[in-house]
């Protein structure tokens, strides 16, 4: 398998496990229906850990832009390989979507709240106001990526475990910074899915929310981004 093929796998599973374990919450007359804030970042955890063991040892498990960037700004990731793994990360991220979408295709057309629909696909804020916004999506993708920066350093060398350590970082952001935007920290897991919930033939959909698409995207971006800076200035 190719360091592409392998981001591309690696975020479809992770987007089908995280969106997925959204739907089961949030849609009607699913098992998991009402389950709360708590099982929605346990699972996203859950499905950072499994994508990671995963496609870890063939990619190195980026699945986010905004760790791809983050690690080629510190040295540790060729520049040249950045905009592969980046187009990886989309078709993954769509294609997870699209998976949720098939899986939970008869819950889709049971549920009525449009914004519940859209929530399976991408983020929203829990008070809609640019700046903050920005910022929570900057500073959840900030400790992300300088946690993930420290625990791939040579020093650490966890190899095969780093999925673990990751895992319960995304589980740690979701619960103590998640709760304003929906922690995306992602640019790939936000943008993929929202295009997809735009394409598809929803049931009873809404619009995709076009106009807060681009917060997490660029607070992802400028936060890995800063975080790289910050530890380089550090090591």
């Amino acid at each position: 398998m190719t360091p592409f093929l392998a981001e591309i796998i690696g975020t479809a599973i992770l987007v089908l496990l995280g969106d997925g374990v959204v739907a089961n919450v949030v849609l009607n007359k699913t098992k998991g229906n009402d389950g709360g804030w708590i099982v929605i970042t346990f699972g996203w955890g859950l499905a950072v850990f499994a994508a990671v063991f995963i496609v870890g040892p063939i990619s190195g498990a980026h699945l986010n832009p905004a760790v791809t960037l983050g690690l080629a700004l510190a040295g540790g990731f060729s520049w040249d390989l950045v905009p592969g793994y980046i187009a990886a990360q989309m078709i993954g991220a769509f294609l997870g979507a699209f998976l949720v979408w098939l899986h939970y295709y008869p819950h889709f057309a049971v549920t009525k709240d449009k914004a519940d629909k859209l929530a399976v696909f991408c983020t929203a804020p829990a008070i809609r106001t640019s700046w903050w916004n920005l910022v929570s999506e900057f500073l959840g993708t900030f400790v992300l990526v300088f946690g993930v920066l420290h625990i791939s350093s040579p020093d650490v060398g966890l190899g095969a475990l780093d999925a673990l350590p990751v895992g319960l970082l995304v589980l740690v952001i979701g619960l103590g910074l998640g709760g304003s935007t929906g922690y995306a920290i992602n640019p790939a897991r936000d943008l993929g899915p929202r295009i997809a919930h735009a394409l598809l033939p929803i049931a009873g959909k809404g619009d995709s929310d076009w106009s807060y698409a681009w917060i997490p995207v660029l607070g992802p971006i400028l936060g890995g981004l800063a975080a790289a800076g910050v530890y380089g200035l550090l090591v």
